[in-house]
């Protein structure tokens, strides 16, 4: 069933899941970011994008602009799918110095595009620029600029590294389960440097590498290195990891083995990092999939949706290991308060309702209070139970459940009960353990969540834990469902927001 409004077909099955603050393609499919770039102005996102179905194939960089990470406008298809290749993951750099020596003078707009064309039998790195600030491109006369005759090589990211001066490329060698490192005085001539790996999770495929430094709390700098994996997530699936290290222009080298994870469920994948941002924050974007059913899920028209940009952080945990905060950047700017409250109490056996506005994106930022738990009596004929439940729910009894269990201060993300897709690996539940050392009380929790349309994030425990998941149900979820068992807790502060609505597509 279909309808047409101001000269566009639209898919009446699915409207509900658009999304209207997380970017969704206009049409088709939409997969990894692709050239984040800063150019002094404006943002650009550019993305894997098959404009012409709902599937992956034929494959081309979609590009989309912005002032402000959040609102978006869409433009026309930056670089095509040709008889070379599908135009696969890449990146893109400000040469403001005219290193390529293929722009007629140094200026801030010179912009460089490095990607993969892609072919059934081989993959090479091909080298583009933009004369109309990243409109569009034209490809360079001699590419490819780097091939090593493999059909899985791919997904360029290019630093430039001051100390060294030169700039560095990082780049998925996927048959080797390796990432090599590449050096190049002028984007167009690469020597290989090093490789990293095998290291992390065993798996089949390492894609979309990227390295940025990321300031801890001290102010310190630290080289993280990204590293998407697919198959191979303990959730199922695809998932990216990350190492933290160093980097001295030619070798990265992690401080440890621990394996650490972007996210604790099972819908963010392909994170890449801006270049070229002011004062050299640290900022990312990850695609909302999973390549286990990405390209069945319930839309006609379109399928795919891009996280929040994230600012990135590094902190100490009380073990002294460093871990990666992720903090949803500029949303503030997009809420419309609904409703507010500081203190109140909810009593073991608590079932409190309230409305959620249709049609609108959902934020909530809650601080909760536990009461004592209680220990399970060996005498008795069953554990007890300490847990939290915040629910968006609906009257068919459907539910997007996330809680807490207080006892093993473990929180969890429950999608199972929710009617709209079913599929063999659209896996329900997910969980991460809260470390409560980092509240005045060992009973504390912070959650900051989003709901839009199909796009559901999750930060907790001061947002050193990120969950995103994708959710489908059948009927719309306008109900928030407060509950306790075996405990009271305090709401310390609770905030639910309406976020005004930035993409322009037809949502309801």
């Amino acid at each position: 069933m279909t309808e047409k409004k101001n000269g566009c077909v639209f898919s009446l099955m699915g409207r509900h899941y658009r999304p209207s603050v997380h970017f969704t393609p206009p049409i088709g499919f939409m997969n990894d970011p692709n050239g984040l770039v800063f150019d002094g102005t404006q943002y650009h996102l550019y993305y894997q994008h098959n404009p012409d179905a709902a599937y992956s194939a034929n494959i081309c960089w979609g590009h989309a602009i912005s002032t402000d990470l959040l609102s978006w406008k869409d433009q026309p298809i930056a670089v095509p799918n040709t008889v070379d290749g599908q135009a696969y993951t890449g990146c893109a750099v400000i040469d403001r110095d005219n290193s390529s020596g293929l722009f007629p003078s140094t200026n801030g707009n010179n912009m460089v595009a490095l990607y993969t064309r892609s072919l059934p039998t081989r993959q090479s790195q091909y080298l583009a620029i933009s004369r109309n600030n990243g409109q569009s491109f034209e490809e360079y006369g001699q590419n490819p600029v780097l091939d090593i005759d493999s059909p899985n090589f791919r997904d360029p990211q290019v630093i430039y590294h001051a100390p060294t001066r030169k700039w560095v490329m990082v780049i998925a060698e996927v048959d080797q389960h390796q990432i090599g490192f590449y050096a190049s005085p002028d984007l167009i001539h690469w020597t290989h440097l090093s490789n990293f790996g095998p290291a992390g999770l065993p798996t089949v495929n390492y894609e979309c590498p990227n390295l940025i430094q990321v300031k801890d709390e001290c102010g310190t700098a630290h080289w993280v290195l990204f590293v998407s994996i697919n198959p191979g997530s303990p959730m199922g699936g695809s998932v990216t990891q990350y190492f933290i290290g160093d980097f001295d222009g030619a070798v990265f080298t992690p401080y440890d083995g621990i394996l650490r994870l972007t996210d604790f469920a099972k819908d963010a994948y392909a994170l890449q990092v801006w270049s070229n941002m002011p004062d050299e924050e640290a900022v990312n974007i990850a695609w909302m999939g999973n390549w286990q059913y990405c390209q069945e899920l319930p839309t006609q028209d379109w399928r795919g949706a891009m996280s929040l940009p994230r600012s990135l952080s590094i902190r100490h945990d009380t073990n002294g290991y460093l871990r990666l905060a992720q903090k949803p950047r500029g949303v503030e700017k997009l809420r419309r308060k609904q409703h507010s409250e500081a203190g109140s109490y909810l009593p073991q056996g608590t079932k409190r309702d309230l409305p959620l506005p249709q049609g609108k994106a959902i934020e909530i930022v809650l601080r909760l209070t536990a009461d004592e738990h209680r220990q399970t009596d060996p005498s008795s004929s069953g554990p007890v139970i300490n847990r939290f439940e915040l629910a968006f729910a609906n009257a068919e009894g459907e539910k997007l459940s996330i809680g807490y269990d207080v006892s093993s201060a473990q929180i969890w993300l429950d999608r199972s009960k929710l009617r709209g897709f079913d599929h063999p690996f659209y896996t329900g539940r997910f969980a991460a353990p809260i470390n409560t050392a980092f509240y005045a009380t060992p009973r504390g929790l912070d959650l900051h969540l989003f709901l839009d349309g199909c796009a559901f994030e999750l930060y907790a425990n001061e947002y050193l834990e990120t969950g995103s998941a994708l959710v489908y149900p059948a009927k719309p979820l306008d109900i928030l469902r407060l509950s306790t068992d075996g405990m009271g807790v305090t709401l310390d502060s609770f905030e639910i927001f309406t976020l005004d609505k930035t993409m322009c597509r037809e949502t309801a």
